[in-house]
């Protein structure tokens, strides 16, 4: 497989989610236009912006995942690396250092757990799952042994304005998920280290073969997603003034269910950042106007795994057309 074989291979995959992505937007029309059938209260302009901000978080989380599905791997470790980046900057802002200090500090412990998710895999030849379901339960003992189990309170008013206000009416933590995802739509379509992101999860050993630096391109993947999920730690610190060292649980599930919602395949070298987004609104809006109609939680867990199940069904369909 030469660089012009990836390249092309990049090319097929993106007119591929093209049409995927208009499946999955199609999906989300079908969502709403329920919703706002079942209750007068769902298209009203702040439940959208609810819906939105709502799914923020899951969407900076999904964008990380989703590269890390592209290129082969899993990462279940992102909400206990979320927990470990949020402790990080909330310790330093309580003891009185700068925001300006403390963010990027947040930002190198993600891209620092998700560089030993990224080397345990590459290099130790590991399975994914095992790695980061074992580095899960690590980051998470550190977070709470670190902290004895208590939230970090003291978060100054000036890092929660960040986070807890609007621009032209559209809430900061929008704006922040829809920028990274432009950025990391750029860096999967319009950069080699994309190109290699589907050539190492669509077959690795030709990727070998091609030179693609095969062992680098898992562990970016990995860093990347770790510095999302240090974000989207961030954000939660912001809106709700505490880190506390159980924040993020099971935030690995919604990601993974945003990426394969919007056309990820877990088997590696296929996903779309247009695709995720999607996948994290409608997962969004599926909770909102469930519990707008006072549906029970539990029927909400029901629903949503419904929807994942049918999105495994639909990529193992166009999997085998391929």
């Amino acid at each position: 497989m030469s660089s012009n074989a990836i390249a092309a291979a990049s090319s097929r995959f993106s007119f591929a989610f093209a049409l995927r992505d208009a499946g999955t937007f199609l999906g989300l029309v079908v969502i709403v236009v329920i919703f706002s059938l079942l209750s007068s209260n769902f298209m009203t302009e702040q439940n959208i912006l609810n819906i939105l901000q709502q799914s923020s978080i899951n969407a900076c989380v999904a964008l990380g995942m989703t590269l890390v599905i592209i290129a082969g791997g899993i990462d279940l470790s992102v909400g206990p690396t979320a927990a470990i980046a949020a402790i990080a900057a909330a310790a330093l802002m309580a003891a009185g250092a700068p925001i300006v200090v403390a963010i990027p500090v947040a930002l190198v412990f993600g891209l620092i757990t998700g560089a030993v998710n990224g080397v345990l895999v590459a290099y130790g030849g590991l399975q994914p799952f095992i790695v980061t379901f074992g580095t899960l339960s690590l980051y998470r003992a550190s977070a709470l042994i670190y902290t004895g189990g208590n939230p970090i309170f003291g978060i100054p008013t000036q890092f929660r304005a960040i986070f807890n206000t609007s621009l032209f009416g559209v809430p900061h933590p929008v704006i922040i998920v829809g920028v990274l995802a432009i950025i990391v739509w750029i860096v999967l379509n319009k950069t080699p280290l994309g190109e290699y992101f589907l050539a190492v999860g669509g077959n690795q050993e030709a990727s070998h073969v091609a030179g693609v630096p095969v062992e680098r391109t898992k562990i970016a993947s990995y860093m990347i997603s770790g510095a999302l999920a240090a974000v989207a730690g961030l954000i939660l610190v912001g809106r709700l003034g505490a880190a506390d060292p159980t924040l993020g649980n099971l935030w690995e599930l919604d990601a993974i269910a945003a990426a394969a919602i919007g056309g990820a395949s877990l088997m590696g070298g296929k996903g779309s950042v247009v695709g995720t987004l999607l996948g994290a609104i409608i997962l969004g809006s599926l909770r909102n106007g469930l519990t707008l109609m006072n549906v029970q939680a539990f029927y909400q867990l029901l629903a949503t795994g419904l929807i994942i199940l049918v999105a495994m069904l639909i990529d193992r369909a166009t999997r085998g057309r391929e």
